[in-house]
């Protein structure tokens, strides 16, 4: 078994770890393996071992690695794009990702919406809280959150699915999971409102445990699969 096979199926172990100990299922969680920076044999690596979905923090790293699989695996992968997204970068999101999880004004929407190609399906989306209220993180406020995903639902192009966050460090679980409840009830209100919203992506590798008893659907690990990034490479 290769490092990354073992590592995938410790992160496993570990997510239905986590689900067991809150009393949910762990089909109810998506792993989702952050590979930015990362080669394309590292990822071939993780596919042999079965993970399908992969989340991408730069645009053309991403839509690189995109092609390449394309062309040289039969696998059907997801690719989700987990990054901050600038205007003149909307167009290869639109074209080649299958999911954003950082829309967090209605421009960028907007533009996503206008830029998917018209024979793909539209672009699965979360609207991205700064749930920590850090001036270093992007996303909105929970407080603007009811018009942006009003205006986001209308869109021919998108489909709301839910919504993602990245809360501040934070070492004491307690406090973790305040937070990470925080996301859970505008999740649920948020569900309640939209039928096709169902996905809260929250959660990586040192507060997954807090976020999967909250309620997360999704949880974005990258350094426990793939080992330290190494940014010198991009």
């Amino acid at each position: 078994m290769n490092e990354i096979t073992h590592n995938l199926a410790q992160v496993q172990h570990k997510i239905l770890a986590a689900t067991e100990r809150c009393g949910r299922a762990p089909e109810e969680v998506t792993l989702l393996a952050v590979s930015k920076t990362k080669p394309a044999s590292a990822l071939a690596e993780a596919i042999a071992a079965g993970q399908r979905a992969f989340g991408e923090n730069y645009v053309q790293e991403g839509v690189d690695k995109i092609r390449y699989f394309a062309d040289n695996s039969e696998a059907t992968l997801e690719w989700h794009f987990i990054g901050p997204l600038q205007s003149n970068k909307s167009r290869l999101v639109a074209e080649h990702f299958d999911w954003c999880h950082t829309v967090d004004r209605l421009r960028i929407a907007t533009r996503l919406s206008e830029q998917r190609p018209v024979e793909l399906p539209p672009l699965n989306v979360l609207i991205q809280i700064n749930i920590s209220d850090e001036q270093s993180k992007s996303g909105i406020a929970l407080s603007e959150l009811d018009a942006l995903a009003a205006q986001v639902a209308a869109l021919p192009g998108l489909v709301l699915r839910g919504l993602m966050a990245i809360p501040a460090p934070e070492p004491d679980y307690e406090h973790q999971l305040a937070v990470c409840q925080k996301m859970a009830d505008a999740f649920a209100s948020l569900k309640s409102r939209f039928a096709t919203v169902d996905t809260l992506s929250l959660g990586m590798t040192d507060d997954m445990d807090a976020a999967i008893a909250a309620g997360s659907t999704m949880v974005r690990i990258g350094t426990a699969i793939f080992g330290a990034r190494d940014y010198s490479a991009r």
